[in-house]
């Protein structure tokens, strides 16, 4: 972690961690979290003069350009498959011109717009051409509950929005929020919070599945497109920034989790969504957050120590005839 891999690098590639809305040099640091905290080579360069270069740099040969995939087995008791989610694809969501409309963003990529160590540092800056942005529109439910696209609520899309919308107030007292819903989900604890932002008179709920949103050719401002339920009354809502509350999918949707049983049986079975179904598949193979079902933090921390505890349960007191699982 020295950082001289990437001094040496010229090549800058989209930030992965920033969704690409930031740049980064070719050699770097995933991000300031990172396990395991190490400097990784982007593959763009290999083969290139650049990647001698930012291989000679490192002073303790860390870095290997021949390095090729290896298999390797572990014998273990139990395996937790903890593997997080993604938020669905947004540029799928044509009608709202993501992709498009460089004002367009989802909800993942204004959280990095929020965050201190983000491609604005923190600043609510407009993608098009930088400028603060004080009329920021949120849609919810940006492709969830719709056949369509994924036709489950992810459950954490409305208190993720109203979050945000607290982002842009505290950060510009004068900015104008507008939220979209078809249902604010605030369970438990959370109505509270959500009885507070909608006190706030910089907040305007409206009751709507917007249409399709429109940019602005000269100002680029992105204009939304519905029906106000409420009111029966069409609009045409001018911002300078839309966040689509684009649902949660399991990344166990296209990655399998890699069972290969020794002696017959099945594997883990998955709901139509790629979700892990609870109590099915392999003994000693158990699923935990996002993996399982769409949940906050503190609920996959919750189901984290429960599978951990399930997990020592099967290897304290295994089935007769079973000393271990190769993976």
């Amino acid at each position: 972690c020295c950082g001289k891999c990437s001094e040496a690098a010229t090549t800058e590639i989209p930030n992965p961690f920033d969704y690409g809305m930031g740049r980064i040099k070719a050699a770097y640091l995933p991000h300031e979290l990172a396990f395991p905290m190490r400097y990784v080579v982007d593959p763009s360069v290999i083969g290139t003069e650049e990647a001698q270069r930012i291989q000679a740099s490192c002073p303790y040969g860390a870095i290997d350009l021949a390095m090729r995939p290896q298999t390797f087995t572990l014998q273990v008791g139990a395996v937790i498959w903890a593997t997080g989610w993604k938020p669905y694809p947004s540029e799928r969501l044509t009608a709202f011109g993501f992709g498009l409309h460089p004002n367009v963003i989802n909800n993942v990529m204004m959280e990095r717009l929020a965050a201190e160590n983000g491609p604005t540092r923190g600043k609510l800056l407009r993608p098009s051409d930088g400028r603060e942005a004080k009329r920021v529109a949120f849609v919810q439910c940006a492709g969830s509950r719709d056949e369509n696209h994924l036709a489950y609520c992810s459950g954490i899309c409305c208190m993720a929005s109203l979050k945000q919308a607290c982002y842009v107030r505290e950060r510009y007292p004068d900015a104008e929020v507008a939220i979209f819903y078809i249902d604010i989900r605030a369970d438990g604890r959370y109505d509270d919070f959500y009885a507070k932002v909608r006190k706030d008179p910089g907040v305007t709920f409206i009751k709507s599945k917007v249409a399709r949103i429109e940019e602005d050719p000269e100002s680029r401002d992105p204009i939304l497109i519905g029906e106000n339920t409420m009111t029966c009354q069409l609009y045409r809502h001018r911002a300078d920034l839309v966040v689509l509350a684009t649902g949660m999918v399991p990344n166990t949707a296209d990655a399998k989790i890699p069972f290969q049983p020794a002696s017959g049986g099945a594997g883990p079975e998955y709901d139509s969504y790629g979700f892990v179904v609870p109590g099915t598949g392999a003994d000693g193979i158990f699923a935990s957050g996002c993996a399982k079902e769409p949940v906050d933090v503190s609920t996959s921390a919750l189901q984290s120590t429960a599978a951990a505890l399930r997990a020592i349960q099967t290897v304290v007191s295994p089935p007769a005839g079973r000393t271990g699982r190769s993976v």
